[in-house]
């Protein structure tokens, strides 16, 4: 069935195609033609207004491929209207971002002529995401050729195909010349400068340059950590008496890093455009099911899950589910230190460099259990429980931090818990470059080299660059988002702050780590992954609170540490109660401190605070304009001349009187 433009007819699309949808091999072809017709449908009749070309692969080696592969693209004139839908900030002519209008388009800046290049190609591919995932079911029972695939009025279409397998994917493409340009600046040229995020923002949105922009700001703010942990960890290494200066410095450090991240992403958010962006309200996640009901907030009908059978899950699956994986943690805790063991009397027996080698062997394997556990906990999860980011973060931060609060406080064995720390850290950084880009590397290489055999069999002589990128793209992974990514610093952020006092070196490691992340990570966004959907993002969101709280229980960590040394035990002989109320004193102190420090550091830098200010006052004064200009045709004077409750002048008194009725 051909819908669209045969690609053995021009390889080229009548437009330039930016996202790629495609649909089950199967799929029935009255879904298709509906599908089709509603994105290519004008909005008025509740359509999306967008182009589709269908993609045709010919057939390799007699077997049929899947001929249900679309490209997507738009009119400018659609895009720019749509910048308006979705509330994109731009730069106004006085400097200011303003929320962006399709009638004031030419006031922005960097708008010339027909507004070509005005939009960025994340940007464009965002604005079509939006429309195909705002086509909303109208008066369908079901999908055409689906009688079981119920729609619901109101409900997104686009999420209704996906969750039932009919939408197979829909991605934007990379585009090859940009991505280009992009990977020289970024990661080709091995340097000691800052990244392009403006660049990495216009290729992949907001959401992933407020990543990398943490990331970078990460690094650089450990380098002093790391100098001052050198000497440290070189000289003294006993005397914990001296590492007090230390930690202080830590949870000073850790407070001010985190306060002036704040004001960081509020300017690159602000120059974004981003920092004054309201997220649309989110739809159901695809998938959700659940008999019609009445949402409130919409106002419309959408399938609702019972408030009992939520219960019900939570306390007959998710509990228990928390409960087992919880006693399977601690239960490969205990066989580490039941191997630990093992390991010390071994090289107790018989002291030399195999069974000193063989001391690190316990803490190796019980940082690649950790590893895969981790990513157990998270498929499982998402698989039984349908849970969220939090959960997910709260198991990964008791599967790494368990054993080292073990040996600090029950054991209390410092030199334990620094070859341990030492280990895991090191170990973990290893794995996660391996699973993170080497593996994925070389298996999309893998892909590649097939796909371009398929291809020159299929093509023969033909130059189908566009056919050919399509198929290589389908086939890629798709980035799941910057969670992992979050989550790999978050636990780094642990293993610095939580011990300090005990391995002051740990800064070092993790400025290297994220040296070879920064290239790492985007050379996997540039070559292993699909280009996903531009994201707008003011801030990093829950991390930052995560990074917070993490910082708040260094605190306890810390001074807890200090206080079970024998340095500090010593100067209480016959006291351990006063040494106890000390140290908790101390611990008041430096929380209160660092509440201070927050609450004195703004969030948002003065200069944007003025600006954002006189865009609210602007904004208010052209809505006073238009109020004014709206009701002063509906000014009805009485026969004495008096103004009616339609007149400006009585609006707020009529608004009293209402409100006192």
């Amino acid at each position: 069935m051909q819908l669209g433009l045969s690609v053995s007819d021009s390889d080229v699309s009548s437009f330039t195609p930016l996202v790629v949808l495609e649909l089950a091999d199967d799929t029935k072809a009255e879904a298709i033609t509906w599908l089709l017709n509603r994105i290519r449908g004008k909005q008025q009749n509740g359509g999306a207004e967008l182009l589709v070309d269908q993609l045709l692969f010919p057939a390799q080696d007699g077997q049929k491929s899947n001929q249900n592969v679309f490209v997507v693209g738009s009119t400018l004139q659609r895009l720019l209207k749509g910048a308006e839908d979705v509330g994109l900030f731009k730069e106004f002519q006085d400097g200011t971002m303003r929320g962006f209008t399709y009638a004031n388009r030419e006031s922005f800046k960097d708008f010339y002529g027909d507004g070509e290049g005005f939009l960025s190609d994340a940007e464009c591919q965002y604005i079509i995401k939006h429309e195909l995932d705002t086509l909303r079911a109208k008066n369908e029972e079901h999908v055409p050729g689906y009688p079981k695939v119920k729609l619901y009025p109101g409900k997104s279409v686009v999420r209704r195909l996906q969750s039932k397998g009919v939408l197979v994917q829909y991605f934007p493409l990379h585009n090859k010349e940009d991505l280009k340009r992009l990977s020289f600046s970024w990661y080709k040229k091995i340097k000691l400068s800052f990244q392009p995020l403006d660049d990495i923002r216009h290729y992949f949105g907001e959401g992933l340059a407020l990543y990398f922009g943490f990331l970078e700001y990460f690094t650089f703010a450990l380098v002093p950590m790391a100098f001052i942990g050198i000497p440290y960890y070189l000289f003294d290494w006993e005397d914990y008496d001296k590492y007090v200066l230390f930690a202080v410095f830590n949870l000073v450090w850790s407070t001010v890093f985190l306060e002036v991240w704040k004001r960081c992403s509020a300017t690159l958010a602000y120059g974004w455009g981003t920092l004054s962006h309201k997220k649309a309200f989110e739809e159901p996640r695809a998938g959700f099911h659940g008999a019609l009901g009445f949402n409130p907030i919409t106002g419309r009908e959408e399938p609702v899950y019972p408030s009992s059978k939520r219960q019900l899950r939570i306390y007959l699956v998710s509990v228990p589910f928390v409960l087992l994986c919880l006693y399977l943690s601690f239960y490969v805790m205990m066989v580490y230190f039941d191997m630990e063991n093992w390991a010390i009397s071994i090289y107790n027996e018989n002291p030399n460099l195999a069974t000193g080698i063989l001391l690190f062997v316990p803490s190796i394997i019980y940082a690649v259990v950790i590893e895969i556990m981790n990513l157990l906990y998270r498929y499982a999860a998402e698989f039984l429980t349908n849970w969220g980011e939090p959960e997910i973060l709260l198991f990964n931060f008791v599967n790494c931090f368990a054993s080292l609060f073990y040996i600090a406080f029950v054991m209390q064995d410092m030199v334990l818990l620094r070859q341990s720390l030492a280990t895991l850290l090191i170990t973990s950084q290893i794995l996660n470059q391996v699973m993170e880009a080497f593996l994925p590397y070389w298996l999309q290489r893998r892909r590649n080299k097939k796909v371009h055999k398929r291809m020159r069999r299929m093509m023969g002589d033909k130059e189908l660059p566009l056919l050919e990128q399509v198929q290589l793209e389908t086939e890629m992974n798709t980035y799941l988002g910057t969670f992992d990514d979050y989550l790999e610093q978050f636990l780094l952020f642990g293993y610095v702050s939580l011990f300090s006092c005990v391995y002051p070196l740990a800064a070092v490691l993790v400025v290297l780590n994220n040296i070879t992340e920064v290239y790492s990570d985007a050379f996997k966004m540039c070559h292993v992954f699909k280009r996903p959907f531009s994201e707008p993002a003011a801030n990093i969101g829950v991390w930052q609170l995560a990074f917070e709280t993490m910082s708040i229980i260094s605190v306890v960590t810390n001074c807890a540490l200090i206080g079970l040394s024998s340095q500090v035990k010593a100067y209480f002989p016959e006291s351990e109660t006063q040494m106890i109320l000390i140290v908790v004193a101390i611990e008041h102190v430096l929380l209160a401190f660092k509440f201070i420090l927050a609450f004195v550091i703004p969030d948002v830098p003065k200069h944007i605070q003025v600006k954002l200010a006189k865009l609210e006052f602007d904004s208010l004064e052209a809505l006073k304009k238009r109020v004014s200009t709206n009701f002063t045709w509906l000014t009805i004077c009485d026969e004495g001349g008096t103004p009616s409750k339609f007149h400006p002048s009585n609006i707020s008194f009529n608004l009293a009187e209402r409100r006192r009725s």
